[in-house]
């Protein structure tokens, strides 16, 4: 009935994927759409589209509503938190993966635990720890936050990748009278550059995404008018928080659009290393 390789199970599957990929792909067309909108199109006309495309909407939300600013601060924790997270977990996992000593799988299940660590349990410590060492609103307090919670996963991930990396050439540059720390930073980390990527684009998405540590250890307390420390989530909470008292629902569209933008461009550009690293790093050596 059917043709070879042509099964009822494959037509399930054909049917769920585009199901699924309709119910991503419309609400980011539909905020899209919306963001070139005026107010009075998105109540009386949700669907249509716009009459004008109003690319003002999309200023007005950079400036009015300090999306710049707190794009800044969003990329001023970011940043040095995604290289040390890639960086200490890279140096860990190749310890874990590569050498033998005692206590080894208990570092690892240690490790491996506080994946299943609950956020919300952590948040009053954290609290009072980062406001005790002077590291509560500010950047760098915020980032080291963010590499605690990224470790668990970065090192799972990366601890089975460098089990794939060939030992020949680890072997060969010690015979060549390499220490290991330039085994590690010249042979064995450019080799894991797929699964860095890999770690670092999920570590990007879940950070970006970020909100209940912003919200907690990040205000605006003692800073002057006009200034602010949010980032971008909390930002675009802030600015829904508005709409109570002030009707500009097209340059919250617009907000939401520009801060999609940075996340869907990372992965479109980084979808194959993406899909590479996940593929070498679930082979076995």
């Amino acid at each position: 009935m059917f043709s070879k390789g042509f099964s009822f199970a494959k037509v399930i599957i054909y049917i769920v994927l585009l199901f699924w990929s309709v119910t991503v792909v419309m609400p980011m067309l539909w905020a899209l759409m919306s963001s070139l909108k005026s107010d009075q199109e998105i109540f009386f006309s949700p669907w249509g589209l716009p009459a004008q495309l109003l690319w003002d909407n999309f200023s007005r939300a950079w400036v009015k509503a300090q999306l710049g600013q707190f794009m800044f601060n969003t990329f001023a924790v970011m940043l040095p938190s995604l290289f040390l997270t890639l960086l200490l977990s890279a140096m860990v996992a190749y310890v874990l993966a590569r050498y033998s000593f005692r206590g080894k799988s208990v570092i690892f299940y240690l490790f491996l635990s506080g994946m299943m660590f609950p956020m919300f349990l952590a948040l009053v410590p954290l609290y009072f720890v980062t406001d005790y060492l002077g590291l509560r609103n500010t950047y760098f307090g915020l980032s080291l936050v963010y590499v605690a919670f990224s470790l668990p996963f970065t090192i799972f991930f990366l601890v089975g990748f460098f089990k794939t990396l060939p030992k020949e050439l680890s072997e060969a540059a010690t015979i060549d009278g390499a220490s290991h720390f330039q085994i590690f930073f010249d042979v064995m980390l450019p080799l894991a550059k797929p699964g860095l990527i890999s770690a670092g684009i999920f570590n990007f998405l879940g950070q970006w995404n970020q909100f209940i540590l912003p919200t907690v250890l990040m205000t605006n307390e003692g800073l002057p008018e006009g200034q602010s420390r949010y980032l971008l989530s909390q930002g675009l909470y802030f600015l829904q928080a508005k709409q109570g008292y002030e009707s500009d629902l097209s340059g919250m569209f617009a907000a939401v659009v520009i801060v999609t933008i940075p996340a869907l461009l990372i992965y479109i550009i980084f979808q194959d290393r993406i899909e590479a690293g996940l593929t070498v790093g679930a082979v076995k050596g």
